[in-house]
């Protein structure tokens, strides 16, 4: 949205909440097309006590939500849509296995990774959502596509897939959404719920 006023992204992208990252409104002098805007991300949500995140990693996650932060404002500094700036900020957290949204997915009881995303945009009242798919390696894209191309506000599963397809979105094994840690979280949840017999 060329005339945006204000932009202001909610990227739910991860299992753990860490500090909201934000870089204010231009001043005066700064200001594109005279229309001040800001923009937020977020690492997901949920909680982790800071003395329990060792300090590297704790590191790792701020330099990848300052990554994600700082390419979405660029878009929007150049006059670009919140759209593209909410897209980018998101694919970045998406390929990064420290988030919960695409390569470092948590899995499910069954042992698989099955993602979900979604996208808005309130100019127009349209929002697009794309859940149960276990193929797409950035879901934000196709719910984009699902906003954008199709009579539709959501699509599930195979036929959600079905549609990546026609719209040229490559798809990924699904082994791509492993990391290690997040199989342990499961190995670990598992072993824990057998010992209280649930």
């Amino acid at each position: 949205m060329k005339d945006l006023r204000r932009c202001l992204i909610g990227v739910a992208a991860g299992f753990f909440i860490f500090n909201l990252v934000f870089i204010p409104a231009l001043n005066a002098e700064e200001k594109v097309n005279s229309k001040p805007f800001g923009i937020v991300i977020h690492g997901g949500a949920g909680y982790m006590q800071k003395e329990r995140m060792p300090a590297e990693k704790d590191q790792q996650y701020r330099r990848k939500l300052e990554e994600a932060l700082r390419a979405g404002y660029a878009i929007l500094e150049k006059g670009g849509s919140s759209l593209d700036a909410v897209e980018t900020a998101v694919r970045i957290l998406e390929d990064c296995p420290l988030f919960n949204a695409g390569k470092g997915a948590v899995f499910t009881s069954a042992g698989t990774n099955e993602l979900d995303s979604s996208i808005m945009e309130g100019k127009g009242l349209k929002a697009g959502a794309a859940a149960g798919i276990k193929h797409i390696q950035n879901p934000i894209s196709l719910a984009r596509l699902v906003m954008e191309r199709s009579g539709h506000v959501m699509l599930t599963g195979e036929g959600a897939e079905t549609f990546a397809k026609e719209m040229g979105i490559p798809l990924v094994e699904e082994k791509y959404f492993f990391t290690e840690e997040r199989w342990k979280s499961l190995q670990e949840e598992q072993k824990r719920e057998k010992e209280a017999g649930k």
